[in-house]
């Protein structure tokens, strides 16, 4: 059953007592819950072998190093904190006026039952505090005390004895816990519905399985959790993946900015940490502006622009991520702004976007062109070299790029408008913009360079094409027109 130690501190010496005291052991072994606080166990401290706590309410059970298949029940332990005995009629004003003192940890209860004293037990409760920010009475601050005062309660701590569970650890500190002292311990992931997507280092590999069920026991939500097992392939923008835990379905439900996605996860690419990209781009398209989104993916970019008023032509090479885009088109009820074509980039700019931009260019509406292909979209620029006969030559309305990269350079800045210049053949110093996006690894950005086609480019005599960044030779092309 639970129990206080029934010790009251008020001299020196007996603070003295309770700071050394609260710093004491921990028992490792898992304890039964009592009935009145399902979790949590109070015992006679001469039954618990006693050892130096570190800084903080947990210390890691040596058992549980190098564990590989999860066992919960090796990470329960008891604890010691101080306790705080209140009136239950000034309870509430009490627990407001102490909440930085009170004991923080995921499923304890900052208050329990006084169970120590039956004959006015029902009278009190007990307020759990931090052990490491109220080691003894005197370490209230000023305000908390002058609190206490006012409600009639005497600063006198008592210890009690509590279990924590592997249910009221962090995912951090269970990781921490298992593998190897010195090594890197991750517990971070990008969140795809359903999924958990992991990039574990060769070192917690072993652990893996371990990892995915920690991770899918402390995210509510999370019922599966893949590792990548290889890099992005520049094809399909797609990679391979394991399961750790939880069930094998691929199939996500996403909402990003207010617009509906689904899709393969294993057979297209996603990556949640461009949303804020994503919404920034489509907030400089205005209604009756067109986008031309030649690496659309299930439709991140082309999807909100639709929504947003814009007339949008999409087009993605890898077939899984055309099948969800149409999909994702008619899931958001955008089919009458969006056709959406299957082609290799650069045969969509030579082939669709070459026959709409004639018409568009005579228009007030913008036009935007949005290359989110970072490892190769700078490249595939070399398209819009002659791309229109010159006799259409305008001064006007010309096409706006945002085409994406990533760079290694010691100014990014300047290598993305250096490597965007010598593939359109022009130089663009002066006459473009160029955003951070984010740091994707230690040394590389992605960053997004911004500017207007230049009409030198767009109706040159010379159209030229290099075959160093094709795409795979494109399947038979598909287009999808949808009209109500």
């Amino acid at each position: 059953m639970l129990r206080i130690v029934p010790r009251i501190f008020t001299s020196v010496q007996t603070r003295r007592n309770v700071k050394s005291h609260l710093q004491r052991g921990v028992c490792s072994t898992a304890l039964q819950a009592a009935s009145v606080c399902p979790g949590f166990v109070s015992k006679p401290m001469a039954e618990s072998p006693q050892t130096e706590v570190k800084p903080g309410l947990y210390r890691v059970p040596p058992e549980v190093r190098g564990m590989t298949s999860l066992d919960r029940q090796a990470f329960a332990q008891t604890v010691v904190v101080p306790a705080l005995r209140v009136p239950k009629g000034v309870l509430n004003k009490v627990v407001k006026s102490l909440k930085k003192s009170a004991i923080q940890r995921s499923g304890v209860p900052k208050v329990v039952q006084d169970k120590e004293n039956s004959s006015d037990g029902d009278d009190f409760r007990l307020m759990l505090l931090d052990p490491i920010r109220v080691p003894s009475p005197s370490s209230f601050s000023e305000a908390e005390a002058e609190a206490l005062r006012s409600f009639g309660v005497a600063q006198e701590l008592q210890h009690y004895e509590l279990t924590l569970t592997y249910d009221n650890l962090k995912s951090e500190e269970v990781l921490e816990a298992v593998l190897p002292e010195g090594q890197d311990v991750t517990s971070g992931f990008s969140r795809v519905g359903h999924i958990a997507h992991m990039n574990l280092r060769d070192h917690q590999l072993p652990y893996k399985n371990l990892i995915g069920q920690v991770i899918m026991d402390k995210n509510p939500g999370v019922t599966c959790v893949v590792n990548k097992t290889n890099i992005i392939d520049t094809t399909y923008r797609n990679f391979k993946m394991e399961v750790l835990a939880g069930e094998e379905n691929m199939v996500a439900k996403v909402k990003e900015n207010g617009v509906t996605y689904e899709f393969d996860f294993s057979r297209v690419y996603w990556n949640p940490r461009l949303s804020t990209e994503h919404m920034r781009v489509v907030q400089l398209v205005q209604r009756g502006d067109t986008v031309l989104d030649v690496f659309a993916g299930v439709g991140p970019f082309a999807i909100p622009a639709a929504r947003h008023g814009a007339t949008v032509l999409a087009n993605d090479l890898n077939p899984e991520s055309y099948r969800w885009l149409q999909h994702n088109v008619k899931l958001n009820k955008v089919e009458r702004k969006v056709r959406s074509f299957n082609l290799d980039g650069r045969a969509f700019i030579r082939g669709p976007m070459r026959q709409e931009l004639p018409a568009l260019l005579k228009e007030k509406a913008s036009v935007h062109v949005v290359m989110n292909l970072p490892a190769l979209a700078l490249e595939f620029l070399d398209a819009f070299r002659g791309l229109l006969d010159q006799e259409l030559s305008c001064d006007t309305n010309l096409p706006i790029v945002h085409c994406y990269g990533f760079s290694k350079d010691d100014c990014p800045q300047e290598d993305m408008v250096k490597r965007a210049s010598s593939s359109l053949g022009f130089s663009l110093e002066g006459r473009c913009s160029v955003h951070f996006v984010r740091n994707v690894a230690p040394n590389k950005d992605m960053m997004c360079v911004r500017f207007t086609v230049p009409k030198e480019v767009l109706f040159s005599s010379d159209n030229g094409q290099t075959e160093l960044t094709e795409e795979p030779t494109p399947k038979r092309q598909k287009c999808e027109e949808t009209t109500n």
